[in-house]
């Protein structure tokens, strides 16, 4: 006779989930395909235009465009976890997705979303040194310390993750496996789950805290800073050209952590699943293809050397 422990490793080994559709209407289905895919290759080509330009032109060798870079990076990974699966999905042939890939993707895609909030903390900071503090920028932040924290974001969004995405496979499923989103979230996951899930989504509640409110609560901190000091500079133009630098950023944040927001610290009700994965889609596709095109068109820099890259590919 098999032991219940030996009954629940059974189970979760061979339990799958299947993604709900959007819609049942081939026509519709179709259009949505060809919507997505052509998102997906915008967000390639507008972050990896900002990748390439920045380690490709000595004048965006700083620490402001290198964790520009970075970000950019982060959110080509993350939609990468999402959306070839999405749309091998979309149609109405759907493809089961085991246990262990939907804690596979529930991993890399809460590792990159929540090193992207880390990493817009740091360019705050980042922001905070140059303006308020300009002798010492250089000093301070140095290629060395830059790559660290790069890495350590990196670290820290999966010291947080591993355990919340373990805690969560390690749960029992039964009934249908139908997942009421397009991704393997969390909060999907867990309306699935059979058992008592108090302590996951109290562990979901305290790395959303660490993740979205510690970090916020940072960057605006740092802009209370630096809009001090900016309106204490006497010229115009240099107000104007220090508000620059940070109104794309500050755009960006407020629509990343606005939306991750919405999701994560919602109650947990049936009545908010589609509103909880329509502000998923905003921050899984809308966000990453809107901050190339935030920082490239506030951004004189970046657009500098982005006309230098076509106008040296032009036909003469």
């Amino acid at each position: 006779m098999s032991s219940p422990r030996s009954f629940h490793l059974n189970q979760s080994s061979s339990t799958e989930f299947v993604f709900q559709l959007f819609t049942t209407s081939p026509r519709i289905q179709a259009l949505l395909f060809f919507f997505f895919l052509l998102l997906y290759i915008m967000i390639l080509c507008g972050n990896s235009a900002i990748i390439w330009a920045v380690w490709t032109h000595t004048s965006l060798n700083t620490p402001m465009y290198f964790f520009l870079s970075n970000l950019s990076l982060i959110e080509i990974g993350y939609t990468t976890t999402v959306i070839p699966l999405l749309l091998s999905n979309i149609f109405g042939a759907q493809k089961p997705i085991p246990l262990a890939g939907c804690g596979a993707q529930m991993f890399i895609f809460l590792t990159f979303g929540g090193a992207d909030c880390f990493l817009l903390t740091v360019m705050a900071y980042d922001r905070y040194m140059a303006i308020c503090h300009p002798l010492h920028y250089t000093l301070i932040m140095t290629q060395k310390l830059c790559t660290q924290i790069v890495f350590g974001s990196l670290g820290l969004s999966v010291f947080l993750t591993l355990p919340l995405t373990a805690l969560v496979c390690s749960l029992p499923f039964c009934g249908h496996h139908q997942i009421n989103h397009f991704l393997c979230d969390v909060t999907p996951v867990l309306r699935l789950a059979c058992g008592d899930i108090h302590i996951h989504q109290a562990v979901l509640y305290v790395v959303s805290i660490i993740v979205l409110t510690i970090p916020f609560t940072f960057i605006c901190i740092s802009y209370i800073f630096i809009a001090n000091t900016i309106l204490r500079i006497r010229s115009t133009e240099g107000r104007q050209r220090a508000f620059s630098t940070c109104s794309s950023h500050l755009t960006v944040v407020l629509l990343q952590y606005g939306c991750a927001s919405l999701v994560y610290f919602r109650p947990n009700s049936s009545t908010s699943e589609d509103e909880e994965r329509q502000f998923s889609l905003v921050y899984t596709f809308f966000t990453p293809l809107l901050n190339p095109l935030i920082y490239t068109l506030r951004n004189k820099d970046i657009k500098d050397a982005l006309k230098k890259v076509l106008s040296k590919k032009a036909p003469s």
